[in-house]
């Protein structure tokens, strides 16, 4: 699995790192065949003292592509909240792929006909 972690605007500190990776590790958890994930944080600047801090992620895992993003004033807080998306995002697609939307063989009834049964009927035709 490949992480990468880049700032656009802002330098990407090791305490803003393990923040990042200490909360994928919850994502890893839940669904352990993840390949790639690309995480991007930029800082916009919109009046004298108001920043706005933005982190997109891309996930890559087989079969799809998730992605996700969030926008608060506070680093972390953003990271937070994106992973709680990030999160649903990725327990939704493991539930699809192991939903397979019909009842195996072993649970369907048996019929509860005898072979007399069979050959009485079509003795009858």
């Amino acid at each position: 699995m490949n992480i990468t972690i880049s700032g656009h605007h802002i330098e990407v500190t090791p305490a803003i790192r393990a923040h990042v990776q200490s909360k994928l590790e919850r994502i890893m958890r839940h669904f352990d065949q993840v390949i790639d994930i690309t995480v991007t944080i930029t800082v916009d600047k919109l009046k004298e003292k108001q920043k706005r801090h933005k982190v997109d992620i891309n996930l890559h895992v087989p079969g799809k592509d998730i992605h996700a993003e969030n926008t608060a004033e506070d680093l972390y807080a953003a990271i937070d909240l994106l992973m709680d998306k990030l999160d649903r995002q990725v327990i939704k697609h493991k539930d699809k792929i192991q939903d397979h939307k019909h009842d195996p063989v072993k649970h369907m009834p048996v019929n509860s006909v005898s072979p007399e049964g069979i050959s009485a009927d079509l003795a009858n035709v």
